[in-house]
Formats: C-alpha cells, structure tokens, sequence
C-alpha cells in the first residue's frame, strides 16, 4: 500500500515471552516505535497516485440528471489542509476528541481526514441517533467540539439535524449548511457556521499543512459497539486500525489503483471510515450517495460513477429486490460485491449477483474493535453463498468445544468462536471498560497465548467454510446495527404500565436472513395474556425510534408468564431464542 512512516517501526511484530506479558497486547505489538499519519498517507502522491487522480466521486439526491461530481487528490488535499489548519484556531490540545454527526457526504470525508491530520481524534456518531444516544457518546469521549448538518434532505423530507444535536447539551457545534440555498439556521451564540470557520482561515488556501506525525498506538477515531451493560463500549482506533482496514480490502476484495469504491454507510458506523481508508490508501475512489441508497437514484449513480466495488448489507439487497429498484441501469463495471453487517440470504445474493453478470459477493465479518474482519470471501477460492471461505489475511480462527476449549484446527464444529490475539489493528484498549476483562479475562490458550473473545456463534463446515449463526451473548443484530438486549429492554419497560418485565430476542427468520427482534413481555396481571399485542407493539416500536434509534422495528410481541433465569437470577435469552426459533418452524413457546 506504500505506507510511508515519519520513523519506521523497530520491527513488524514484538511478541511477548509467557513472562513479558501484557495486558494491552497478550499476542504481541505490531510496528513498536514507528511514527507516522494515518490521514497523511491517504492524502501522499506516490507510485500508485498523482495529483490528478480523481480520489473522490459524488452526487446528492435529487440530482440524478447532473453528471458525478469529482474531486482530485489535488483538490482534496486543498480543501483538507484548510480545514487542518482551521482546527487548529478551536485552541484545543493536540489529541482533543471532535465529533462528527453527519451524513458521509464529502465535506464529512474532508473534515474526517483534518481532524486525523491535525493530531485529534475523530469521535464518530451516526446522524440517525436520538438526542440521549448523542449526548452519551459526546460524554463518554470528552468531545470538545462537534461538526453536524443544519438539517438533512431525504426526498422531499427535510429532517432537523442541528436541533437533535443541541438537545444532547453538545460543546462548540461547527454547523455546515444543506444544499446550496445559504445559511438559515439560528445557532446558539457559541456555535460557528462553516462558512465562518472557513473563513478565520482564507489565507491559508492551498498552503500545505504539515501533519501531526505520531506513535502507531496514538487514538485516532473513538467509535462506538454495543456492550451487554447498556452503555456503548468506546473503541478507540489507533493509525495502525487503517492500515487493518485498508489490507483487507486489499487482499480480499482486491481493491487497487483505478477501482471505484461504493459502500453505502456513515461514519458513526466502522465501515464509514473502513472505506476512506481502503479506498484512498489503496489508490482507488471512494463514490459517496448522499440520500438513500434504497431508491433508484443510487442504482443510477453506480451506473454514472461506474462503480467496480459495491459493499452492501443484506436489508438493503432486500429492499432493492422488492422494489426492483436497479431495473434498466448498467451495472456491468463492478468486479465483486462486498457484504457484513448481518446475515445474508442465499436467493437475495444470487439476485444481486446477477445485476452485475454474476460477479461475486465478498462475504465479510468483523467488528469495530477490529477495525475490519476476522473472516472473508477471497478471489483466490471458490465461493459458497452466505458463506466465508478463509480467515481473514493475519487471523486465526477457534471455536469453543462445549468444554471452552478450541476444538481441533482444520475439524467441522460449532461453537463460540475465539480469534488469535495476534490480530494486527485491533483494538487494545476501551475508554469505558477493562480492555482484558472484556476480551481475555476467562478465554483458553492456545500455544501459550490467551485466545481473544468475539462472541458469534459459528460454524466449520466439512468443506472448510465457515457460517455464522449470530452472537452467542446477548447482543443483537438489527439491520447492520449491533444493540445489546439491555438497550432495547430498559426502552421497552416503560412503554406500557402493564408490563412487569421483558426480554429483547434477535431471531433470524426461517428462510434465512437478518435477525428479526422479538419482544417477550411478562404482564403484572397474568390472567391477561391476551392483551391486545398489536398496541403493545405499535408503543414499543415509537418508543424505540425516538429513544434508541429510528431504524430499529419490533416484527413480533410474544406475551409469556415469566422469564426464564439462571441461578444467579440472570435471564437465559438463548433459550428464548431458542424457543422463538421453534415457533417459526410452527411450534409453540
């Protein structure tokens, strides 16, 4: 990828002896001693770059008709640079945490690659978070200023996003105009428009900013997973994360030079940043949609942007295949499909491989403590659908026997599945909870070296392919999004003075697919079981948009007597889900 460091790392990899051991680094330390600039590499000029290379390409909604914007490197370094050095009039101390909540749009990208450049560190939250959601985050990272939109256009909606904002009690809010109308919104006395940000700093136009150079382990993004507490764990990502990022598309989706990357997402999620990073360090484009992904106008910008990368989740496949969206638009510049965030269904990806003649779909599985995936497709193996067929480049992969223990490598089996510590970029620390205590407290060894938790229940096939059955905790998958049952529950209590207690179940459907969230509800009154479900379910569902997340729905509320439980009083909501599992085969609870 030709990564250039200020100070080249001592070595690539420092393993610890059994009696060295660290609690940050079990396996080891990747890079120890280099010095270098995550954002700086994406923006140098190199064998696989110039600076006329077209790094960026765009269009927003509405304007299916205008030809795709472009932004060379050239261009983008200008407008980063000035941004950098904008930043640097907030008077905050190198290292000072900054937010984004907005649409990944190419201004977000620009003030995303400053912020790095500059020596902050990005704080990451998706623009579709209710006020409560915002206001953790920004606690949780001691965010010192944030950048947001004004409002946000889908269609004809126009959706206040500033307002959401400034109900989460923000610090200094840099507010970037919608559109090309001008500036409207009232702001708060200490908020700065973009305009006026830019313009501290109009004599630096085009003068290069000299990046902030630092250690490979130094924070660059704090991005956000969902924990079994109810609290979001804080994940922070160092420079060498983009590196992770960026290899993987490299190796398994063979980005390179020339390619036009598409992935439809936002920054508050880790593929938002995965996909500045692997596109711009590997020499390719990243193509941004700014509105939804799900109507035609994005099928026609991977047509006009001539797409050859196109990262999906399945929800989306699913949407497009029901409304034949991509009917009539030429997809045939894509070279594969890329696919994570969820499980995926066989008849959908057969689907969608046929609008781009049969080019493959590149399964791909990690976390946003991993800064990428620890299971892939390759171009180098045949492929089974909704499958993986190798771990991912740097990984091993272990499940649990019923014993706790990894079963024998290379042997079909099912169970908990544990990675190699020795996973470059990933994480080693958390801002809100005890890094080991989460990933290695309690875990076997393997070779003398503590296995990581990861917590997916999966699958070796006898054809050495691996599946994934979904997480064996209690955390849930909804529509690409990890939430814990907690958060959903603690919502969900209080929608109704009837109910006593519940339990939040993700139960995949039973023709494969994503998980389906199910709400088992226990009634003070047991003699009323039969109360009317579909109001229960209607409360539930408001009460989730507008307290955790708009895009969580509620397909099924099963009313029960009470909720299984451990000894220790814990419920046992994999025995809900597998009972739930059993009602979609026609079976009773």
């Amino acid at each position: 990828m030709n990564v250039s460091f200020s100070v080249p790392p001592s070595c690539i990899l420092y393993e610890y002896s059994s009696e060295e051991g660290h609690p940050s680094y079990p396996g080891g330390q990747w890079l120890p001693g280099a010095l270098l600039n995550s954002a700086e590499n994406c923006l140098s000029v190199n064998s696989k770059r110039s600076l006329g290379d077209v790094v960026v390409k765009w269009r927003d909604e509405g304007d299916d008709e205008v030809p795709v914007k472009n932004m060379t490197l050239k261009e983008l370094r200008e407008e980063v640079w000035l941004v950098a050095y904008a930043l640097q009039t907030l008077g905050l101390n190198k290292g000072a945490s900054i937010a984004i909540d907005m649409p990944m749009n190419v201004t977000a990208v620009i003030i995303y690659l400053a912020i790095v450049l500059a020596g902050y560190v990005v704080v990451s939250i998706a623009d579709s978070f209710a006020p409560r959601e915002i206001s953790m985050r920004l606690r949780i990272s001691n965010a010192k200023a944030i950048f947001t939109q004004d409002y946000i256009l889908r269609g004809k909606k126009r959706l206040s996003l500033y307002s959401r904002v400034i109900d989460a009690d923000p610090p200094l809010a840099i507010v970037v105009p919608t559109g090309s109308s001008g500036f409207s919104t009232k702001l708060r006395d200490c908020d700065i428009s973009w305009p006026t940000f830019l313009e501290r700093v109009k004599n630096c136009k085009s003068d290069c900013f000299a990046a902030v150079v630092q250690p490979v382990d130094e924070f660059t993004n704090i991005l956000f997973s969902s924990g079994t507490t109810g609290e979001p764990k804080a994940i922070p990502w160092t420079h060498a994360t983009p590196l992770k990022a960026a290899a993987d598309a490299w190796c398994h989706m063979d980005v390179r030079k020339g390619d036009v990357v598409a992935w439809p997402t936002n920054l508050g999620w880790m593929m938002g940043p995965w996909l500045v990073y692997a596109s711009l360090l590997n020499g390719a484009s990243m193509a941004l949609y700014n509105g939804s992904p799900l109507d035609s106008g994005f099928a026609k910008f991977v047509q006009d942007a001539k797409v050859t990368m196109l990262g999906v989740v399945p929800s989306i496949v699913r949407a497009w295949k029901s409304t034949n969206s991509t009917f009539g638009y030429n997809w045939s510049a894509i070279r594969c499909f890329g696919s994570t965030g969820e499980a995926s269904n066989i008849d959908e990806y057969l689907w969608l491989m046929a609008r781009a003649h049969y080019k493959p779909v590149i399964e791909y599985c990690g976390g946003t403590e991993i800064g990428g995936g620890f299971v892939s497709g390759s171009f180098l193996q045949a492929q089974l659908l909704s499958a993986f067929s190798t771990p991912a480049m740097g990984c091993n992969l272990f499940i649990l026997g019923s014993d706790g223990n990894p079963l024998p490598q290379d042997t079909p089996g099912i169970g908990e599945l544990a990675l190699d510590p020795l996973m470059f970029g990933a994480s080693n620390t958390l801002l809100n909870a005890n890094h080991f205590d989460v990933y290695f407290k309690g875990m076997p060894t393997w070779k003398g070296k503590v296995l990581r938790r990861h917590g997916d229940e999966f699958e070796r096939t006898s054809g050495g392919y691996y599946r994934a059955h979904g997480r064996a905790d209690d955390t849930m998958n909804l529509g690409g999004i990890k939430v814990s049952s907690i958060e959903i529950e603690r919502v969900c209590n209080g929608a109704n003075d009837t109910i006593l207690e519940t339990a939040a179940i993700g139960v995949p459907p039973l023709e494969g697919g994503p998980e389906q969230l199910v709400i088992v509800v226990v009634l003070k009154d047991l003699n009323n079981l039969e109360t009317n479900l579909d109001t229960l379910k209607a409360s539930f569902n408001s009460r989730l948009q507008k307290k955790l997340n708009p895009l969580f729905k509620v397909s099924n509320v099963v009313p029960t007597s009470s909720l299984p439980r451990t000894a220790s009083n814990k419920v046992m909501r994999r025995v809900l889900r597998q009972q739930l599992a059993q009602i979609n085969q026609g079976a009773k609870l």
